[in-house]
């Protein structure tokens, strides 16, 4: 991968085309007034936040639960339930980052470089007493 994350598609256009398809849905849609629930970088969000953050913790949970029964997904039956519902959680954030106007690209891209240089993931730290162990 060589020193930075690379993508053959940038994550934030994958973040606009998905917030985008779910905007079309009306899930950034006040649906008795009609309004936007779409916000910009700083503004009060118009979406509730732990909703939004449940709904990807319940993809996770998906997700475990198709890894420690083995299943195939029921909608994309040639792919494993744990991939399929990892895709959904990363959907939702995408959407989630879409709609508040995030740049989820690049908060990756310097986390990746701050992980790198962090002495808590170095193997000499992790395996002391107290180390990270996953």
């Amino acid at each position: 991968m060589g020193n930075t994350v690379n993508s053959k598609v940038g994550i934030n256009i994958l973040v606009d085309e998905i917030h985008d398809n779910n905007v079309k849905s009306g899930w950034w849609t006040n649906l008795e007034t009609g309004e936007s629930l779409t916000s910009k970088l700083g503004e009060t969000p118009k979406r509730n936040i732990p909703e939004m953050l449940c709904l990807v913790h319940s993809e996770i949970s998906e997700a475990m639960e198709g890894y420690r029964k083995n299943l195939m997904d029921d909608k994309l039956p040639h792919r494993s339930m744990l991939e399929v519902e990892l895709a959904d959680a990363v959907i939702r954030i995408f959407d989630m980052a879409g709609g508040l106007d995030m740049d989820l690209e690049g908060a990756i891209y310097e986390k990746v470089e701050f992980n790198k240089s962090r002495s808590d993931h170095k193997i000499e730290n992790r395996v002391t007493e107290n180390g990270k162990k996953f």
